[in-house]
């Protein structure tokens, strides 16, 4: 996936959110759909910026509806530019699962 690795997450970050390093490493993120029809995503980073993962999660969306290519990501991340990633996805259902030191 595109989104793996050491990139600059600015277009992934909320418009205001005031840090200065939008820089993070993604390890892993994972999509599963479950027996319900209920779409599952796991994203384990070295850190997260404000509405990040919403903002990943709403993106993804666009590319499972087709109204995005999977490479179109690499733009977006390239762009640093929030206006043009997916949409914020909605808070309820997000969850975090565990914290590594």
């Amino acid at each position: 996936m595109l989104l793996i690795g050491t990139h600059d997450f600015s277009s992934f970050c909320a418009a205001n959110c005031g840090i200065k390093n939008h820089v993070r490493t993604v390890m892993n993120i994972d999509v599963e759909k479950n027996h319900r029809g209920m779409i599952k995503v796991n994203v384990e980073a070295d850190g997260f910026l404000k509405y990040m993962v919403r903002n990943i999660v709403g993106t993804l969306s666009d590319v499972g509806k087709g109204k995005l290519s999977p490479t179109g990501l690499k733009g977006i991340v390239e762009a640093k530019d929030r206006r043009w990633a997916g949409i914020t996805a909605p808070a309820c259902g997000l969850f975090l699962k565990e914290v590594r030191y």
